[in-house]
């Protein structure tokens, strides 16, 4: 089949509402092998005698590590081979790790393990990008990108209550075992039904990694962009690991009632946000390229505000009536931000563009997040006892004004930085 003229994308094999069903499938298992430790962090401080910094490393700088550099070249080698192809091995490699999670007996067997998991991760996501704008049409990709990161909520809500869940009814090492093994038999399958398109043949034959560099190195837009999401993750990817164990210390909720707490939290609120964040964009966006910084920029500035008032209720009812909204808002940017990433740059480029906006992303917001707020924890827990955590997360959050601040920069030279999408 052809695709229409003005759409510029490749032809198909494979409907493209089934290819985003089973990436959206794959991407739900990303974030549910990463979010799975973060609930058990208790059971696994317990029996392994962690610290709040320790396990922080864990959630953070173990996994971002490898993940982050890696990055990179798994999306170049994707852009010059199969992108499916990267995808299923990559399901594979951290789906197994995240099986060996389920052995550790110490603090460096689980870090092993952990950067295993990074390992494998990190050729998961910039081909998927690739893959959703070959698949639809710029009119629809934000929509599209956004349906694909519903897999972040789901994902990390999955990990929430299957992980409490399974630990509750036989130990934490379960858990991981589980949610890896099933990872594993996915994989199979996620290749007999996902298939590359027939890309257009690039300029001059691939692009060399330098120049794709090149190219988003000259363009403001990318760095306010890539920092501003960062500042949002450091606070965002903190939260996740460690709202459970807030929870537990400063309101008494015992594993099963922290998972629905905040399970139903990141379902609701980050489906919401997510979904919302895309049609706005794919909406707005057709008059001003600079509304796809601009809307995550607004979500952010009122983010801030209302989790300081979620974490200062004394109140569970009513503090999760404040933190629903923010866990909507935090993740708005998805969708638009990643759209703006693809269009900085000619498609044969798109992969590797998108594993460099990752590569800060990672590196600094799942690198520093988890980490920086359990050392903060640490630091205030003489002061504050069982509510350090609560403090921890507080500070964390007002990252989201920089994170506002830097998207509201990025919209103008966005404006100039875009590439239309070429003709067919």
């Amino acid at each position: 089949m052809s695709t229409a003229p003005q759409t510029g994308l490749p032809r198909t094999s494979r409907p493209p509402s089934l290819v985003l069903a089973m990436l959206l499938l794959v991407y739900t298992f990303n974030f549910l092998d990463r979010q799975i430790l973060g609930i058990l962090v208790q059971p696994i401080k317990a029996d392994l005698g962690l610290t709040d910094t320790q396990l922080g490393a864990l959630g953070g700088i173990a996994f971002a590590l490898l993940y982050s550099t890696l990055a990179i070249p798994l999306a170049l080698i994707a852009d010059r081979t199969s992108r499916s192809w990267v995808i299923t091995i990559s399901l594979t490699v951290w789906s197994g790790f995240t099986a060996l999670c389920g052995i550790a007996t110490n603090f460096w067997q689980l870090f092993a393990f952990r950067l295993g998991v990074g390992v494998g991760e990190a050729g998961g996501v910039a081909p998927s990008y690739a893959l959703i704008a070959d698949y639809f049409p710029p009119e629809k990709r934000a929509r599209a990108l956004a349906i694909y990161s519903l897999g972040i909520p789901i994902g990390l809500a999955s990990g929430t209550l299957l992980g409490a869940y399974i630990a509750n009814h036989v130990d934490w090492r379960a858990a991981f075992l589980i949610v890896g093994l099933a990872g594993i038999i996915l994989a199979p399958i996620f290749r007999l039904i996902v298939k590359d398109p027939v890309r257009p043949v690039a300029p001059k034959g691939q692009a060399p990694i330098s120049a794709v560099f090149g190219v988003l190195a000259k363009k403001p837009s990318f760095w306010l962009m890539a920092f501003a999401a960062s500042m949002s993750s450091m606070a965002g990817y903190g939260l996740a690991f460690w709202v459970p164990s807030v929870l537990i210390r400063s309101y008494g909720f015992d594993l099963a009632t922290t998972s629905y707490f905040f399970g139903s939290l990141l379902l609701i609120g980050g489906v919401a946000g997510v979904f919302l964040g895309g049609v706005l964009a794919d909406r707005m966006g057709k008059t001003d390229r600079g509304f796809y910084a601009r809307l995550p920029a607004l979500a952010w500035l009122i983010t801030a505000p209302l989790f300081i008032a979620g974490f200062m209720s004394p109140s569970p009812a009513v503090a999760w009536a404040f933190l629903l909204i923010p866990n909507a808002l935090n993740i708005l940017w998805l969708g638009p931000l990643v759209t703006a990433v693809q269009h900085l740059v000619p498609p044969h480029m798109r992969a590797t563009a998108s594993a460099s906006f990752l590569f800060i992303n990672n590196l600094i917001g799942l690198g520093l997040g988890s980490l920086a707020m359990g050392k903060l924890s640490d630091i205030m827990t003489p002061q504050f006892g069982n509510d350090a955590l609560r403090y921890s997360a507080i500070a964390v959050v007002c990252l989201y004004f920089v994170a506002a601040l830097l998207g509201f920069l990025a919209a103008k030279p966005l404006r100039r930085d875009w590439v239309d999408e070429p003709a067919a």
